[in-house]
Formats: C-alpha cells, structure tokens, sequence
C-alpha cells in the first residue's frame, strides 16, 4: 500500500471528473473454491485499490460528490473472525491508512443508494464482473440482475480509465518490481527446459517462485511445446527434444501491480535451423516495434508494421507470396498471427479490462477494425507517455487454421498452402517484452532484458 495522500489525490482528482451524484466502488468479497470456507485467495477490485488501497474483502467506498463526503463501509471483526484469523485492524484504523474519516457498516450501503434514488440522484458504479457484487447491486439499486452489467456508468468508466492508463513513478516502480519476479520466473524456465521434464513441473516451480516473492501469477502460466494454442493450460506434456516450449508468464507482486513476458525455448538448447529462422523473424518484429513505440503514434500502425515485418519473413522463407500491402490489407499474416500486438498493463495483466476493452484501448479518434486479426489488437489508440503496454508478437503454425483458410481459398493468391504442410508439427513462437512509453520514445518496464537471441536463449538454456 502507497502512503494515504496518494490515495487521497487519486480520490480528489477522480471527484473533478465526476461532476455530481454518488461515486461508488465495491470491493470484492471472498469466493468459495469448492465450499463456503475453503476460499480461493483473495483479490481485491483493482480499480478499488487503486482509489483506497485496502486488500481486505466485503468493503465499499462511497464519494457523495455534491456533499464533498466520502465513506469507507465496512463490518468489525466478530470474535470468531478474531479466532480463526487473528486480531486484525479495526475499520477505523483501516479507513485512517486510507485517508478516509467516516466508516459505516456495510448494511448502511443499501440506506444511502436508497435515499440518494428517492432524491432522483446519479448512482455511478462500475460494470460488474464477479456475481456477488453484481447481486448487492441489483439489491440497492432495485433493478433485475440481467440489466445491472449495462447500466454502469460510462462517465465514471471513462475517468477511471483516465487515470490508470497513466501511469504515475510510484508505479512505474512496482511495475518494475513485478518485472524482476517475472524475470527470475523465465530464467528458471528456460534452464528446466529439457528433454524428460514435465511441463507441470515447470510451470508450478514457476508459479511457487511467484507465490515466494509475491501474491501470485498474474495469470494462469501458458506452457506448452503446443505453442500454436494461443492460451494453452495444458501442462500435461513431457519436453521432447526437437520441439520447442513456448512460456507466457508473469507476477503479481505485493500490490498488486503485474509483469507479462513470453520467451520460446528449444528443449535443450538446440534449435533446428528452421526454428531459428522463424524465431528470427519474430525477434525483428519484436525489436522493430519496441523502436517504433513513442508518444503521436498510434499503437494499431505498431501492429500493422509488426504484421508487414512477419510476412516480409515469411515470403524471404517462400511460406508466402505476393505484394506486401495487398497482403496487409487482405489480412494475411493473421493466419500466422491471428492475436493483437499487446494490451495494457497494470493492475490487471490486461489493465483494465473489466471496464471494457474497448473503452480502454480505443476512442473516438482510433476504431478497432474489424478484419481477423487486427479486431484481436487490445490496445490501439496513439500512445502517451506514462502509457505501459505488451509488445508480444508471434508465428504460429495452426493446422485447423491453415486447412480451413485452404478449403475456404481464403488468401489463397498469398499463401503456398503445399509448404505450409511441412510446419503442422512446429508449434509456435512468441516474444513478448513490457515497455512504458516516455516523452521521447520507450524503454523496458524492467531494466534487465529477459535472454531473447537464439543465441543468449541457448546459453541459458544449456546450461
């Protein structure tokens, strides 16, 4: 937790982007894993923590923006919370860590909405993502459950969004924080990466290291010699030589803020020249993009440059043909790379999303387009500094993919179909980096470099 007075700033400056009515923000409660009392760990709002800072369940905060008030709303420990979890701070002493004065108890949440709806006054609340609170606000609002997610309020959606995009150096250093875990998560990777081990056995070292210098992963670890599934869980594989393991993973440190790094591996250290090749192509769209992000640009014509970078690769390869802007407005590297560039990044892995990721990473100037491929990009909008995002490209060979684009003469006059054959046992290769985007262009989220040469990665790898 950040000093009281980040908080309380965060809170004024939110309550000049809402101009009246009633701010509230519900923290998130426990959640039961298999029953009541065997919870999964928690994890607070993170929208609420950025604006009060406290990672403890069943509170809400209230800003009554007309009566320049706020409330912390909350209940005291019971003596059978003080027996099973201990002698824990009063609400009052936790509203004072947050800079807040008044504390009610919870129930009391239900009073104020109801009085402010007599008085005919806007209630803003966030789109709810998780049905216990999506219940409390269907009860205190007194509307069906089905028609709560829309009727959010998109002026505090839109201020919220505002803020957190921009990051402040408070977090610029827990983002670094976040990145050294993940660092030492991936360098522990690569060295495990050898014929006979598990993935499970990787993947929850991974997850244990984590868990060691922080709250957690900052989402389920992607492990996989199966690496052309996106978002492969999978870890049930045993490493084989001649394949390659792809590892997308990051850290929750502390307070909450997130790494996101991807590096493939050959298992043992050696890559076939083939690999090497499209690993090659992947590192230049990685390095090509990083150079390229700096503030007045938009982030979708980085994705568009990543995109020309792949197929220019691939036809140096003879896997494509054809001129590369027809090729760029048809679509085509989508068959090999059929995700977006990267997506902000925070206190959620995906920073935001929960808002609405289009809310987050598009706006009136810049649309999200609507061919495959390019619709997938999260975050699209010109870039400013404070901005932290992914730069995560990838060739992947899909063999549903390939087969229905083939049988559907999708981009047929681009594609060598017949060569393409000879990848269905590839896998996939994705490299993904953290930058922040500064006054004068970007640099790295955390200062030390992840191994992303074939020939550094090798050298971990072997080792």
């Amino acid at each position: 937790m950040f000093n009281k007075e980040i908080y309380v700033k965060r809170r004024e400056e939110l309550k000049k982007s809402v101009k009246s009515g009633i701010v509230l923000l519900l923290g998130n409660g426990e959640a039961a894993m298999n029953y009541a009392g065997n919870d999964y760990t928690f994890r607070q709002d993170s929208s609420f923590i950025y604006y009060v800072g406290l990672d403890t369940p069943n509170l809400a905060y209230i800003l009554d923006v007309e009566q320049n008030k706020e409330y912390l709303l909350g209940d005291e420990l019971t003596i059978d919370d003080v027996i099973w979890m201990g002698n824990l701070p009063s609400l009052k002493e936790r509203a004072a860590e947050a800079g807040i004065d008044r504390i009610l108890p919870f129930a009391e949440l239900a009073t104020i909405i109801g009085n402010g709806l007599k008085a005919k006054r806007m209630i803003h609340y966030l789109k709810p993502y998780r049905y216990r609170n999506q219940l409390i606000l269907s009860e205190i609002l007194e509307k069906k459950v089905d028609s709560i997610a829309s009727g959010f309020s998109l002026e505090l959606t839109q201020a919220i969004i505002r803020m957190r995009l921009i990051k402040s150096a408070e977090e610029l250093t827990e983002l670094e924080d976040a990145g050294k875990m993940g660092y030492a998560m991936h360098i522990v990777a690569m060295k495990m990466c050898q014929p006979g081990v598990s993935e499970r056995e990787i993947a929850g070292t991974m997850e244990g290291l984590a868990i060691s210098v922080g709250n957690r992963v900052s989402f389920p670890t992607i492990l996989s010699m199966n690496g052309q599934t996106l978002h492969n869980h999978d870890h049930s594989g045993i490493l084989k030589t001649g394949r390659l393991m792809l590892c997308d993973a990051g850290a929750e440190n502390l307070n909450y803020y997130a790494s996101d790094f991807t590096r493939t591996t050959a298992v043992g250290g050696e890559y076939s020249e083939r690999q090497k090749n499209i690993h090659n192509i992947v590192l230049k769209a990685l390095n090509d993009s990083i150079a390229m992000a700096k503030p007045g640009i938009t982030y979708k014509s980085v994705h568009r440059n990543a995109y020309r970078i792949i197929f220019e690769g691939l036809r140096d390869l003879g896997l494509v043909t054809g001129d590369t802007e027809a090729a760029l407005e048809a679509g085509v590297p989508a068959l090999f790379m059929p995700h977006g560039l990267g997506h902000a990044m925070g206190l959620d892995v995906h920073d935001m999303e929960n808002l609405g990721e289009t809310l987050v990473g598009y706006d009136e100037e810049t649309k999200r387009d609507t061919l495959f491929g390019y619709r997938s990009l999260r975050f699209g909008k010109r870039l400013e500094p404070g901005h932290v995002l992914t730069v995560e490209p990838g060739v992947y060979f899909i063999p549903q993919l390939i087969e229905k684009w083939e049988a559907e003469k999708i981009n047929a006059d681009f594609i060598r179909f017949d060569k393409l054959k000879d990848f269905y046992d590839f896998g996939g290769i994705r490299l993904e980096d953290d930058i922040v985007i500064t006054s004068q262009g970007c640099r790295p989220v955390y200062e030390k470099r992840l191994p992303v040469t074939v020939e550094d990665i090798t050298l971990i790898s072997s080792h």
